[in-house]
């Protein structure tokens, strides 16, 4: 009688409708699972077309070249004597849904629609997919010619089954449906199920790891069983980065875990675990089994396989492990050096390019390529050809191996001081400091010739001459005088991206990356079209207080010595004219507010969902010890008028990675109006009336 069944979850890097690369990632992984034993194997969430397709997938070449994909799956050898569990889209009596596609031996065994659909944040399957509706139903749903002559089957079950095996009964959940209050996983475990399958499109947010293991392992620690979950990684196409972490429960314990981050990009967790321990953990809670004896049957495809082997009372099974988790500083280190590693290779340019100020924000953009530069060269020492081929590529040397992370930044990572007459020398030293440490190749360079030029055809044509407030001009005139410094670095930064290896002999050009954070972008503390606007932003999504915290960290991790004066010098745009040769401009004066406040009032926005009389309400409880309730009003309204006026910005905004819960994103994350009454009228005098009362 067999009881240890070994499983495998998979976390791979696909890629938007890259079918060849997709195709030979999945083979590699189900050749990876079987040569560890594996009797079942689960893929990621639409992996045979990826899952950021978007509009594509209403595309019937999407369709096809995913059949195109099964059909070689099912007629190679590598997928023999294995259960093979992938997704793609399939179109049923006109339909479209998102499938789990079940096979065994070239014969289809399930085609599984997704249930629950995720339409929440920078999710949209209800635009491209319908949800399966009919519970516990299925219907016969007709096969593709070239699926025919594979398989020899003309028609294959479609819908909400489960699989008998020989030895245990699996079901399958897809991504959300783990995350909604009435998960199959329940109804599924009442009825026997003692298998359950995920497979996920989930994307990295901070601290949002802890949530996903939760959620996995509480989904057996009430019912019993053995719970895989598999992810898809890496960057596919735009600003989320899916970040793995495939692994096995049992019982409510985590049993195997696998990589959060990591430039892999084939990962196979294989866990080889005894089904009497799940029937033995059911066996003594009477209200799971009372609820059980009147459980709703699902209906079952009956498979002629087992999953564990007749004599297999000595084979070895999984123990409980400890999950370990990344610290936010960590995640910020890795995750986003693993998104750009990907748009690098992915974009087959030949490295980057920074403006870098001498402050927080590009010191800490900087310090995510060096990381990115660290994950490479570990990459490389582990065996790991496709990163060595890809760096090789990239730097145009085929004998190239990165060792050492300071030699590869500099073949791949330009940087480049930009300073005016409002520079000081101090954030000049700073920037050249950070650039000798982490090795990149940095540029000095001067901007007032350029601004003067550009001012003086302004001057010539109006016959005026714009001043800086200090020097008697008004509000306008000086904010004018700034943005022309700070567009003339956006298109310097671009001239040099371009042509910057051109000067050196070298071929290929450089990707400009920008360095706006979370909370400027929500306030609007940035120049439209400045150092801002660039290819991608890797902090556009993390906040200023996490940046800081990074900047420590990568004092400690990577002694970057350099970042402690950046950390200690308060953040400056650096526009205006200095006074007695020192900055008198900071950015939280400039913006009225500070950096601690605009992470809470972008918290109460976005993940509260409050509107300016409804943050108010919050902050009069939550700062009553430190304002009082006409200065939360005060700082509420300063905050919507700023926030509103500066909307439009969001509408230009660099794809940033997306890394918070409270981003501004207008790409498709945080839909809103970028025309609005900023006056706010009627929600201000209901902010007044409750001041007036209090």
């Amino acid at each position: 009688m067999g009881r240890a069944v070994t499983v495998a979850a998979c976390a791979l890097n696909q890629w938007a409708l890259d079918f060849e690369g997709n195709l030979e990632r999945i083979f590699r992984s189900i050749d990876i699972a079987k040569s560890k034993g594996a009797r079942y194997r689960l893929g990621p969430e639409l992996e045979i077309c990826g899952y950021g397709c978007s509009d594509h997938y209403y595309e019937s070449d999407t369709l096809l070249h995913s059949f195109q994909v099964l059909e070689k799956l099912l007629e190679s050898p590598v997928t023999q004597d294995i259960i093979c569990d992938v997704g793609m889209p399939v179109l049923h009596r006109n339909v479209r849904y998102n499938c789990r596609v079940i096979f065994l031996n070239k014969k289809i065994l399930l085609i599984r629609p997704k249930i629950a659909l995720a339409n929440a944040g920078n999710y949209r399957e209800l635009r491209w997919f319908t949800p399966w509706s009919k519970a516990r139903h299925v219907e016969e749903y007709f096969l593709p010619r070239i699926i025919q002559e594979v398989t020899g089957q003309e028609t294959v079950p479609f819908g909400d089954a489960v699989l008998a095996t020989k030895d245990t009964c699996l079901g399958a959940e897809m991504c959300e449906e783990l995350w909604t209050p009435n998960s199959p996983h329940i109804e599924m475990g009442l009825d026997g199920v003692e298998i359950f399958t995920n497979s996920s499109g989930s994307h990295h947010v901070l601290r949002k790891a802890h949530t996903r293991v939760d959620l996995v392992n509480s989904a057996t620690a009430k019912n019993g069983g053995i719970y895989i979950f598999a992810n898809q990684k890496g960057c596919d196409g735009d600003r989320l980065y899916y970040d793995g972490c495939a692994m096995i429960s049992m019982n409510g314990e985590t049993v195997a875990q696998g990589s959060q981050f990591s430039l892999d990009d084939v990962e196979v967790l294989v866990a080889t675990l005894d089904l009497e321990d799940v029937r033995s953990y059911r066996a003594e809670i009477s209200s799971r089994n009372l609820a059980a004896s009147k459980a709703n049957p699902y209906p079952r495809v009956k498979v002629n396989f087992a999953l564990s082997c007749p004599d297999d009372v000595a084979v070895p099974t999984c123990v409980p492990v400890q999950w370990r988790y990344h610290s936010p500083e960590e995640e910020i280190s890795l995750g986003p050096a693993c998104w750009l590693w990907d748009y690098l290779r992915r974009s087959k340019q030949a490295g980057f390019l920074l403006p870098l100020s001498g402050g927080i924000d590009s010191s800490a953009t900087a310090c995510i390529v060096y990381s990115m530069c660290h994950q490479v060269c570990l990459a490389v020492k582990n065996g790991n050809a496709e990163v060595l081929a890809d760096a090789q590529r990239i730097v145009h040397d085929e004998t190239y191996i990165p060792e050492d992370p300071r030699e590869l930044c500099r073949r791949v990572f330009t940087t480049c001081y930009m300073a005016s007459e409002n520079s000081s020398q101090d954030t000049c030293n700073r920037a050249k400091l950070l650039a000798e440490q982490i090795g990149s190749y940095h540029i000095n360079l001067n901007i007032d010739a350029a601004v003067k030029a550009i001012v003086g055809i302004f001057s010539i044509v109006t016959g005026r001459t714009p001043r800086f407030s200090v020097y008697g001009g008004s509000s306008r005139e000086s904010l004018a005088l700034q943005n022309v410094q700070a567009r003339v670095r956006m298109v310097l930064a671009y001239l040099f991206a371009q042509l910057t290896l051109w000067a050196r002999g070298a071929p290929g050009g450089l990707l400009v990356l920008g360095s706006a954070n979370v909370d400027e972008s929500l306030r609007g503390y940035l120049t439209k079209y400045d150092c801002s606007s660039a290819d991608i932003n890797p902090i556009g999504g993390i906040s200023k207080t996490d940046l800081k915290n990074f900047i420590q960290y990568c004092i400690e991790n990577f002694q970057l010595t350099a970042l402690r004066s950046i950390m200690s010098a308060p953040p400056t745009a650096e526009l205006e004219p200095l006074v007695d040769g020192q900055v008198a401009q900071t950015d939280e004066a400039d913006m009225g507010m500070t950096y601690a406040e605009l992470s809470i009032y972008g918290k109460l926005r976005k993940i509260a969902k409050a509107g300016p009389y409804s943050m108010f309400c919050k902050l009069i409880n939550m700062w009553k010890e430190i304002c009082t309730p006409r200065e939360v009003a005060s700082k509420v309204k300063h905050f919507f008028r700023m926030y509103s006026v500066n909307r439009h910005k969001m509408t230009t905004l660099t794809p940033s990675y997306h890394a918070e819960n409270y981003s501004p994103d207008d790409n498709r994350f945080d839909l809103r109006p970028f025309l609005y009454n900023t006056t706010w009228s009627w929600q201000f005098r209901c902010i007044d009336k409750q001041v007036n009362a209090l």
